[in-house]
């Protein structure tokens, strides 16, 4: 197809994206061009309407992009970035990338540190890949000590050129096993917040871009998925202070098992939360 608008670039890339069995085929067309232009999703859709040319140059660069995505690459590792509630985020390879669903589950751990009396309230969050979990609680909650725990090499870089990009003076990022992190701190933690890996080994995932793309560490939980789970409870229990929180992101298919690990941990007030598509996605406890 003769590309020279940016409108016979939206019908090109949204049918490519179409035929690779992309959902939101039209969404990510519009992103992918407003990366290769410069422009917002908005801009790109109103250049469209007006019949504004594009370059061969652009239009280069849009085919390669394109030719990416259709190959089920995500559509973060081409731009690089990744938005997250308030904050944009570095991503590519190595590093899981952080979905929508995961910004609700952030809002508990930003809800409680908010309920906390104390001048600074401390969270805690275990597993945090490129750092959004982190940074989002110490952007949203500015009195806040937050300290994101990693133990991937890959991941751990991502996450420090994120905390150096976002820049909040309350966020601190460690280097550790999650099982044996921050001993220093036990019993006086406000928040412990972790969207662990809880993938079934047997369990293949059904989206390419998770399949081929994400790492590995950051999706399979052992045979049963809870593995990681497990460490998180006994890790949280450890630091929280009496009355403290946890906040763990799950699969829509383990709320009940969650649900069971943690009151034999001895966990109280727990309770599984629904995503905006009513799907089971976090399990809440006080310790």
């Amino acid at each position: 197809m003769t590309i020279t608008t940016v409108a016979e670039a939206r019908v090109f890339a949204t049918e490519a994206f179409a035929l690779a069995g992309i959902e939101a085929a039209e969404v990510d067309s519009d992103l992918l061009i407003g990366h290769v232009l410069g422009m917002s999703r908005g801009q790109v859709q109103a250049r469209a309407i007006t019949g504004a040319p594009m370059s061969a140059a652009d239009v280069a660069s849009l085919r390669s992009a394109v030719a990416r995505r259709a190959s089920r690459e995500p559509l973060q590792h081409i731009t690089g970035i990744a938005p997250f509630r308030s904050i944009e985020l570095a991503v590519g390879p190595g590093v899981f990338v952080p979905r929508p669903e995961t910004e609700l589950v952030a809002q508990f751990a930003i809800d409680a540190l908010l309920a906390v009396a104390a001048p600074e309230p401390v969270g805690i969050d275990l597993g945090t890949g490129s750092g959004a979990i982190a940074l989002a609680m110490a952007t949203e909650v500015g009195h806040a000590r937050v300290i994101a725990v990693e133990n991937s090499p890959a991941a751990f870089a991502w996450a420090k050129r994120n905390f150096d990009s976002v820049g909040a003076a309350n966020a601190s990022l460690v280097f550790a096993d999650l099982a044996a992190a921050l001993p220093e701190l036990d019993g006086t933690v406000d928040v412990v917040i972790s969207n662990p890996p809880y993938i079934p080994l047997g369990a293949i995932p059904r989206d390419p871009e998770v399949r081929l793309f994400d790492p590995e560490h950051a999706l399979y939980g052992g045979v049963d998925g809870l593995d990681v789970v497990r460490a998180v409870s006994a890790t949280a229990t450890r630091l929280l202070r009496q009355g403290g929180t946890l906040v763990l992101e799950h699969g829509e298919l383990q709320g009940a098992a969650i649900s069971a690990l943690l009151v034999t941990d001895g966990w109280n007030a727990v309770a599984t939360h629904r995503d905006l598509l009513g799907r089971d996605r976090a399990t809440t406890a006080l310790r």
